[in-house]
């Protein structure tokens, strides 16, 4: 069977990013994709390693290089237009969940075990497809969100009026693998979603660098998109982010010529 999926994916190089401003240097999803991919995998081991966390970067760095997959279908859609208003966003966070199922449905099925977590990591209860690297700040909840939610309050009734009909409710043996099985799902659902945290970081830290880039251009268009993701990466009150502005941001400031001195 013939799988069109990976010809998708690389078609993310003819999608352009920041397409209300004017550019010095056009960006596309799939360079962005990379940037993203390169950044996670630092801030997470920044936090392994500097502030003693315990961060999957490699797996990070795998939901970085399709945490925009769905825009092969939709195109980068400006923030301001995406978050002009509820309605709007949850409007588009819908299209981003069947993007995200679509191209999950053509991945061949001896690989779709793989790819459903970075396609679709609301199945591991995390946020639904559009809304992966969405802020972890925000109060509100999606009505996707809460689905899921409500599918696994559901599912957990279910399983606990099972369980206490069946021979393992009087099987202390039974009982034990039982709750290991379920602090372990807790215990994944929990390292995805810190993940995630990660990932948005990382997100907006490339586009703070890209802000950075156009300004020592001299491009000053990206002047007010500079200072309101600087506050974005304020809010996030991550370590890591400020460690990495600290020590690494700078050099994106320089010329080549500055780069190489000694």
């Amino acid at each position: 069977m013939e799988s069109h999926f990976y010809a998708y994916m690389y078609r993310l190089k003819y999608i352009e990013r920041w397409s209300l401003m004017r550019n010095t240097t056009r960006e596309t999803v799939a360079e962005h994709s990379y940037h993203v991919a390169l950044l996670v995998h630092m801030l997470c081991e920044i936090g392994n390693r500097v502030y003693g966390r315990r961060l999957n970067a490699d797996k990070a760095a795998a939901m970085a290089l399709f945490h925009d997959a769905t825009e092969v279908f939709t195109g980068d859609i400006p923030t301001p237009v995406k978050h002009h208003n509820p309605k709007m966003l949850a409007s588009f966070r819908e299209i981003e969940g069947m993007a995200a199922e679509r191209l999950l449905g053509m991945v061949p099925p001896p690989l779709r075990e793989a790819y459903e977590p970075l396609l679709l990591p609301g199945q591991a209860g995390a946020s639904p497809a559009g809304s992966k690297v969405s802020d972890p700040t925000a109060a509100s909840v999606s009505p996707e969100a809460s689905n899921v939610a409500n599918a696994s309050t559901s599912r957990e009734a279910s399983h606990s009026a099972a369980t206490s009909a069946s021979p393992e409710a009087s099987n202390p043996a039974a009982a034990l693998a039982s709750q290991e099985t379920s602090d372990s799902a807790a215990a994944e659902a929990h390292a995805a979603r810190e993940l995630l945290r990660y990932l948005k970081a990382a997100d907006l830290l490339d586009a703070y660098l890209k802000c950075l880039s156009e300004l020592s251009a001299g491009n000053r268009e990206f002047m007010v998109a500079r200072g309101q993701t600087e506050q974005a990466l304020a809010k996030l009150e991550m370590p890591e982010v400020e460690w990495f502005l600290t020590h690494m941001a700078p050099s994106f400031g320089k010329t080549l010529d500055e780069l190489s001195e000694p």
